[in-house]
């Protein structure tokens, strides 16, 4: 278990770091192709790699790190029914809507995130779900305290706030990504807000609910073919990467927003994604500190065990 918490670390790790490099390369160094001219051949060759295969990179480390962490902590059941619902689904609505249109509009994806299934849509989009997915839906449902006081409200509760939260991030994501620079996606037609359809953001919330709601279904059922135990419910303390996952990846988008002039995008996902997000892990129930025994068990217990000792010899 060690040795997964270190890999664990390792990816989260590599997951920000290559945010961090991908704000240098699309911020500083290509508005000042200077910069890379100047640079030796290496130098070149790597930010040419970086720039092509950066995106794929920081997504796959994060699915890595969020797939780990739901194995510790929720164990292989919980983990599986989550993630293949998230990527059967969200590909499924990915692949009908960039031939159809429908759910989220008229799109199509550009290169730089990874070879395209079916010509249309990247590998890495439905794993992006996957780990963005469910670190809402986590926040959500340990805040709502669900496993400890199950009912139907919370249950729905829980859903709706994790499809919120994961859509909110597509308030900062859309300029970053269809509309900077170097753009990953690009629409048909501008859609009313900032460029984007409001369709869009209905399809989000709608595709993510559906497959939070499938794995919540799964969740309330034991396990047949896979015998486990039912893993200890979350707390506050075991929240740390889903809430890094969740805001280093509003940042990143944000920031690539707020350089091309997107602010209001941005402010209404800090509003509805980011200081909920915040608030629900600041409510969630803390881990319980050990209770201590009562010193005059402890006393009990040690002249029970010098008895023993004094009756075998």
């Amino acid at each position: 278990m060690k040795q997964l918490i270190r890999v664990e670390g390792f990816c989260l790790i590599g997951h920000i770091v290559t945010m961090v490099f991908g704000w240098a390369g699309l911020l500083l160094v290509l508005p000042h192709p200077e910069v890379i001219l100047n640079l030796p051949g290496f130098g070149q060759n790597l930010f040419q790699w970086s720039m092509a295969g950066g995106a794929v990179v920081n997504i796959i480390l994060g699915a890595i790190a969020v797939a780990i962490f739901a194995y510790r902590t929720l164990g292989a059941w919980h983990w599986l029914t989550f993630m293949l619902p998230a990527v059967c689904i969200s590909l499924s609505s990915e692949l009908l809507g960039t031939g159809t249109g429908f759910p989220f509009g008229d799109y199509h994806y550009l290169n730089g995130l990874g070879y395209k299934i079916a010509g249309l849509v990247p590998f890495t989009i439905p794993i992006s779900w996957f780990y963005m997915g469910l670190a809402s839906y986590l926040i959500a449902r340990v805040a709502l305290k669900l496993d400890q006081k199950p009912s139907w409200v919370r249950w729905v509760g829980a859903i709706a706030i994790g499809a919120i939260l994961f859509t909110s991030w597509d308030f900062a994501l859309e300029p970053a990504m269809s509309q900077t620079s170097v753009p990953f996606w690009y629409w048909e037609k501008a859609g009313a807000f900032f460029g984007t359809p409001y369709q869009n953001y209905a399809g989000w919330f709608g595709t993510s609910a559906l497959f939070m709601t499938v794995a919540a279904t799964i969740w309330t059922r034991k396990p047949v073919l896979v015998q486990q135990e039912t893993p200890q419910p979350l707390t506050r303390n075991q929240l740390g990467l889903p809430l890094i996952i969740y805001l280093s990846n509003y940042a990143y988008a944000a920031v690539l927003s707020l350089a091309s002039g997107f602010a209001i995008p941005v402010l209404l996902g800090l509003l509805t994604g980011v200081v909920p997000a915040i608030a629900l892990y600041a409510i969630a129930q803390p881990a319980k500190a050990p209770v201590a025994a009562p010193k005059s068990a402890t006393i009990n217990t040690e002249i029970a065990i010098t008895a023993v000792k004094l009756g075998v010899k």
